[in-house]
């Protein structure tokens, strides 16, 4: 899948990753994609929550070692 922009945070913790993916979508054209790399255990419910509740769709969660991708379109 093809997105737009990409935050790598990996290394960060709760709540960090999501504050620097609301900050980045909030820059963004809606329908954009951003790609979001985190090794943030919290995510995995920061993540979807944070999109629910921001109107933005989660298009995918997927693992990759340590790290897990989101891509998320933002509403």
């Amino acid at each position: 899948m093809d997105w737009d922009q990409e935050i790598d945070a990996t290394g960060l913790l709760c709540p960090l990753p999501v504050l620097k993916a609301r900050k980045r979508l909030k820059g963004m054209e809606p329908g954009a994609i951003l790609r979001l790399v985190t090794t943030d255990p919290a995510a995995v419910v920061d993540v979807p929550h944070f999109c629910t509740e921001a109107g933005h769709d989660l298009l995918s969660a997927e693992e990759d070692g340590a790290a897990t991708i989101y891509t998320i379109r933002r509403g």
